[in-house]
């Protein structure tokens, strides 16, 4: 009998390897990403830069990647492009490298240009493998394959304060080694991925039918809390550092080391958000994560050191959980469109995560680090459009086809 079951279970165990190898190239390419933010101290020392150039700075980044990510879905959804995978490591590799060399402002761009590249192709893909290595679980497969990216964007304030900030701007080139190692476990990703079914060939998950009134309705308000998230979250990762200082008058590496703590949980939330949404449902998750930060973000600006750290990591615990649930919510709404949908949402979160940073970064300019946190306190009290989407949960025996 164990003979006929083994290859029974060799499907099973090559996509939960493949599963874990999407999760270890998303903290990969993650942390490469999370790179740019993490030096932006060393940038505006070296560079004479604003807080306005840095918001457009990563504006750039983010906007290349959030116009291409659904284009990019749009296409693949028709047409498997396996060799991709690698191919966006190798973008991210050229990235770092035009950073470390980079000796003037629009070199910097240029590379923040790679960079968004690259990202944009390896999330659409990635994110649809994960959903077809999930046997079911796509909350949890998510989850899984998203808290890979928090933990890799965790790790890159401490991979800028422990060898960029000693080394120079020069070391990121040393970084270029962890893209080739992405590129090479993406590579057989992707010869897994040759070998499966069209994706319009594969089971739809579960699906109640609504008007094309109510799904329109339903993605404006993913949109929205989208930019609740990713505007506050633009507060944390691109200015964070400079607020710590400011505020605090702590040293640069200790400021990273704090938004390391803050990244962490954020990692942390992101993969108790799917297996929570998988059993009490994705709006249920939705509800929680965003309207139930608003608390603590009013709270965060007008407290010490340590409360101000404490305060981090509960609202990025909190808040992290929605994206899986989002995710795999707007999938429900739009069966067999799941490249499209994954880069639609990506790019949303890059987007407005790019356009939050310049507009936070203009806002800081003219009226302080510490009034950007004052203002943004409020974005989660957008969470209250919650009540607005229909309500998709079915048992989950259900989701499972």
């Amino acid at each position: 009998m164990a003979a006929t079951l083994a290859p029974a279970m060799r499907p099973a165990n090559a996509a939960s390897a493949i599963l874990l190898t999407v999760t270890v190239c998303h903290l990969l390419n993650d942390s490469m990403q999370a790179l740019l933010p993490a030096i932006y101290p060393q940038l505006k020392r070296d560079f004479s830069l604003s807080f306005g150039q840095i918001g457009f700075l990563t504006l750039t980044y983010q906007i290349v990647a959030s116009l291409l990510q659904p284009l990019i879905g749009q296409y693949t959804d028709r047409r498997k492009l396996p060799w991709s995978l690698s191919v966006g490591m190798l973008f991210t590799l050229f990235g770092l490298l035009t950073l470390a060399l980079a000796g003037t402002y629009p070199h910097l761009l240029l590379g923040a240009v790679l960079l968004g590249i690259g990202s944009s192709i390896f999330h659409p893909e990635s994110s649809r493998i994960a959903r077809m290595a999930s046997g079911g679980r796509f909350g949890y497969a998510q989850s899984l394959f998203q808290v890979g990216g928090n933990l890799g964007t965790s790790l890159g304030p401490l991979m800028a304060a422990f060898v960029v900030l000693p080394l120079g701007r020069p070391s990121l080139a040393w970084f270029c080694l962890l893209a080739l190692l992405g590129s090479v476990l993406q590579a057989g990703v992707g010869r897994w991925y040759a070998q499966q079914p069209p994706p319009v060939a594969r089971a739809r998950a579960h699906h109640v039918a609504l008007g094309r009134g109510r799904i329109a309705g339903a993605l404006a308000v993913l949109i929205a809390l989208v930019f609740s998230k990713y505007f506050y979250l633009a507060s944390f990762s691109s200015y964070y550092i400079f607020f710590l200082i400011h505020r605090f008058g702590v040293s640069v590496q200790a400021a990273q080391t704090d938004l390391f703590v803050f990244l962490g949980a954020v990692a942390a939330g992101t993969f108790i958000g799917g297996p929570v949404g998988d059993r009490i449902g994705r709006k249920s998750v939705i509800w929680v994560s965003i309207l139930g930060v608003l608390p603590f973000s009013l709270l965060l600006p007008h407290v010490g050191l340590i409360a101000t750290t404490c305060l981090s990591a509960v609202i990025g615990l909190i808040l992290s959980s929605a994206f899986s649930a989002i995710l795999v919510y707007a999938t429900e709404l739009l069966p067999g469109r799941v490249g499209m949908v994954s880069g639609l949402f990506f790019g949303l979160a890059f987007g407005m995560g790019g356009l939050g940073a310049a507009l936070l970064g203009m806002l800081a300019d003219a009226k302080g680090i510490v009034f950007v946190y004052d203002v943004c306190a409020f974005l989660p009290a957008i969470g209250i459009l919650t009540a607005l989407l229909p309500n998709l949960d079915a048992p989950r025996g259900a989701r499972r086809a």
